[in-house]
């Protein structure tokens, strides 16, 4: 007599009434009061199992009708008092027709020996069958709190990833103007000045954007589609200083090409590299970019000869550190690191660390 659900479904569902694991249950349990009535009788031990099995089945049927229907049992009856009232209609209907199966007969009541049997077998069912029925439902309810339980943990993790994505998304949509008002302003200086390099400049902007923008939105990416993205940035920023940068990008580790990268990660350690390390030198200076594994963990190193940490303007270039690492936080939930310390006698080393995983797709 076990069940699946507490609630009335919205419709009658017949095949619930003979499902194979409630009447397992049923037949099982009347298996052994068949044995302890056959004992001292003279009826057969076979007649009443049969008898059991009976009464077990009559009483697995009402209790299912009785779950399902009526939509709303009757004014002040709860639901499981209405299922237990079925139970008990169950029993003393199964034994009537137990009886009638095993006999023959339909008036059996003559027969004296034939009415204490059908007393023992309905007293039998009556002291029994309700507090089965009442286990069945008590797990029944523990298997449907279960069920919402998970039920709430899976909606609760899904809204957590939810807003973790908009916060990415969030942060990811800051970094876009971030680095396009930065280039337009350097294509507009440029354009005062009257520098031939202008037009070059703003060719190479146009096919970095087309390039970088639509990866950009997405929430991963890989290091080798990021290290194409700071390829492409180092000669646009190198076609406005031509003299004071120069720039190397050292990926030779095909390993690390398929990694999974947050989208303008490495960007944003080449960019602070530039505005706050080599653009303020007036000599200048060189960058190195360069990927390795090791460990199960990916270390990516930008490294720059600019005016190091004390003379770079620490502001812009903190809130751009900043908003890095907690889009590190949101993408990899605390196992990702940045480093930034300086270099003597002038120069800044950043050093991003996370684990290895591959590329979404």
């Amino acid at each position: 007599m076990s069940a699946t659900a507490v609630a009335p479904p919205a419709r009658f569902d017949a095949a619930k009434l003979v499902a194979w694991p409630r009447l397992r249950f049923a037949l099982i349990a009347a298996l052994p009061f068949g044995l302890l009535l056959a004992i001292g009788s003279e009826t057969s031990t076979p007649a009443w199992i049969v008898r059991a099995f009976v009464v077990a089945l009559a009483t697995v049927l009402l209790y299912g009708a009785c779950e399902q229907f009526p939509a709303a049992p009757p004014a002040g009856i709860a639901r499981w008092v209405w299922q237990l009232i079925g139970v008990a209609v169950g029993v003393v209907a199964g034994a009537l027709a137990a009886y009638w199966l095993t006999t023959g007969e339909l008036q059996f009541w003559h027969d004296r020996l034939r009415v204490v049997g059908l007393v023992k077998l309905v007293f039998t069912g009556l002291l029994f069958a309700p507090w089965l029925a009442l286990g069945a439902m008590v797990r029944q309810r523990e298997a449907l709190a279960r069920e919402q339980m998970l039920g709430f943990q899976l909606e609760r993790s899904e809204f957590r990833r939810q807003a973790l994505d908009a916060r990415l998304r969030l942060l990811q949509a800051q970094v876009q103007p971030h680095f396009l008002f930065n280039t337009l302003a350097n294509v507009r200086a440029l354009v005062r000045t009257g520098s031939p390099q202008a037009p070059l400049v703003l060719d190479s902007l146009i096919a970095y954007l087309r390039a970088a923008m639509p990866r950009l939105d997405e929430q991963s990416t890989t290091l080798a589609e990021e290290l194409r993205l700071v390829r492409a940035y180092l000669e646009l920023m190198q076609m406005r200083m031509p003299d004071r940068l120069r720039w190397t990008v050292q990926d030779d580790d095909l390993a690390a090409a398929a990694v999974r990268c947050p989208p303008a990660a490495v960007l944003t350690l080449v960019e602070n590299a530039v505005r706050h390390g080599i653009d303020p030198s007036e000599d200048g200076g060189s960058i190195v970019v360069s990927a390795a594994l090791n460990d199960g963990r990916c270390n990516v190193r930008v490294i720059d000869t600019g005016v190091g940490l004390q003379q770079a303007s620490q502001g812009s270039q903190g809130t751009g550190l900043s908003a890095l690492r907690e889009r590190l936080q949101l993408a990899f939930g605390g196992d990702a690191r940045l480093a930034v310390t300086e270099i003597a006698p002038h120069g800044v080393c950043a050093e991003l660390s996370f684990p290895v995983e591959p590329a979404r797709q």
